[in-house]
């Protein structure tokens, strides 16, 4: 069995996926086959990972995060990397995913009596994933702080206890109160789970990191836990798939450039890293449009992006007036492009009479394509080759979808995916709706699209770029940290 180490954080967003993606990156550099893995995950950032063993499966979803850090070890994504993955779908409740593929729908109170249940395939998964490996670095989820929900853990120290995998508690200066975060969950934590820590680091410093030499005797006095070093703002970060959507809240509009692209912010907004290949243009800005906020006038290109509640987010979307502003915007010849929900959202419809995604079993679509969608039970999980139609251009990504679209504008379809028509597109061209994410990552179709809209782009290499992001993060952290330290805790 390989030897491991998890990364557990004071909180929920103290950079733990980043941290484990370069440690990751770190140890492959080394000459060490690692691993990554995470017990639970709730994201609607999903990607499409292999299903070990079933070659008729097409394959299964895990968070987008693993996806990345398996792309730093430099091996193929697994589903065992990701043995439980909720998608949140209301404010209570979320679709469970065990293994890569639906295991059903739980409220949150109904999911605390269910995780023991789950338990067994974190563990059938985690043996798995050590299989043939030399090291796999494990990232938790939330805090093992929350000791109120203790009993049933299976993404903290209720999973480093069962598999015996020593814990680095990482802490988040950015936020503020890094001491009591640190001291406070030694403080707290029953003595069995304290004792698997065996150090902590600081993440997201910024400036003069010798002024926090105080703040480590400190830690050290009130906990006696190691400092394994301060990382500094990881400015590569930015250029890395982000997986969780409470960044969409920070994300700030940049100067102002040649092509404005507008993206609203939908309250279950699903794989928003499609947008990202956008985002590393140079003449492009990419603005995420907040709840009550309007679409911008000025904008060329609307983007609405994967939902993992079509209906609820196409009523909110008509709350917020967007709906106006999406036909002002078509008015002054803008150009939409909806991606797997934003598709649904587009069309004429969206009917689900098996209630797959709740209560409301129908709504009116925005009717800038002429096709309907029905729910279905059954969901579309794979990874997909495809072509452009408009510009007879080779595209690769994914799918993650319930639901079959039909209607006259299919005859238009934006692509052919392994050898069938998607998509749609409206008789002007300028309203393009496909099921497959990943789209803009196609150099050489983002290259032609933009150039559709006057503005030159897709000269960049994406997936070299984040090899690139991810090479920088590793050697910051070989730089801050004592990763020979931390490697050698692994056991």
């Amino acid at each position: 069995m390989a030897k491991a180490i998890m990364l557990q954080g004071t909180g929920s967003d103290v950079g733990k996926t980043v941290l484990v993606a370069g440690l990751c990156r770190a140890a492959k550099k080394r000459g060490l086959k690692v691993r990554p893995f995470k017990p639970q995950n709730m994201s609607n950032n999903a990607a499409v990972a292999d299903i070990p063993g079933d070659n008729n499966a097409g394959g299964g979803e895990i968070g987008r995060a693993q996806w990345l850090q398996a792309i730093a070890c430099g091996v193929a994504p697994s589903v065992h990397m990701n043995p439980v993955l909720l998608k949140p779908q209301t404010d209570v409740g979320a679709q469970v995913i065990v293994q890569g593929k639906v295991f059903g729908e739980a409220r949150a109170r109904d999911y605390q009596a269910l995780k023991g249940r789950l338990m067994d395939a974190v563990l059938d998964s985690w043996d798995k994933v050590g299989e043939g490996a030399d090291l796999v670095i494990v990232e938790g989820a939330g805090s093992p702080a929350e000791i109120n929900l203790r009993s049933r853990d299976i993404a903290n120290m209720g999973f480093a206890t069962r598999a015996d995998v020593p814990v680095v508690l990482v802490g988040d200066i950015d936020r503020g109160g890094v001491i009591a975060s640190v001291a406070g969950t030694h403080l707290i934590l029953p003595e069995e789970d304290r004792r698997m820590i065996v150090g902590y680091l600081i993440n997201k410093f910024r400036g003069d990191v010798s002024l926090f030499d105080d703040g480590i005797k400190s830690i050290e006095r009130f906990t006696g836990w190691r400092c394994f070093g301060v990382v500094p703002w990881l400015k590569a970060a930015a250029r890395l798939p982000s997986e969780d959507s409470v960044v969409l809240e920070r994300l700030a509009s940049g100067d102002p450039r040649a092509l404005k692209v507008a993206v609203p912010m939908l309250g279950r907004i699903a794989n928003f890293d499609d947008l990202d290949p956008l985002k590393a243009e140079p003449r492009v800005e990419v603005v995420f449009v907040p709840p009550g906020k309007p679409l911008p006038a000025d904008a060329g290109l609307v983007v609405i992006p994967g939902s993992k509640s079509t209906i609820g987010d196409l009523l909110k979307f008509r709350e917020n007036r967007w709906d106006r502003d999406l036909l002002a915007h078509r008015k002054r010849g803008g150009h939409v492009v909806g991606i797997c929900g934003g598709f649904q959202m587009l069309g004429r419809t969206v009917r689900d009479p098996d209630g797959i995604e709740g209560s409301v079993t129908e709504a009116e679509g925005l009717a800038l394509l002429d096709v309907e969608t029905v729910m279905e039970p059954e969901k579309t999980v794979r990874n997909v080759s495809a072509r452009s139609v408009q510009f007879d251009l080779p595209l690769e990504g994914y799918e993650i979808h319930l639901g079959r679209t039909t209607g006259p504008d299919t005859m238009r379809p934006s692509a052919i995916i392994n050898g069938v028509e998607d998509g749609a597109v409206s008789a002007d061209g300028k309203v393009i709706g496909t099921y497959m994410h990943g789209l803009f990552g196609a150099d050489s179709f983002r290259g032609k699209f933009l150039e559709s809209l006057g503005i030159k782009g897709g000269g960049s290499d994406y997936r070299a770029e984040v090899e690139r992001a991810l090479d920088e993060v590793a050697a910051e952290l070989e730089t801050h940290l004592d990763c020979d330290a931390i490697f050698a805790l692994a056991r």
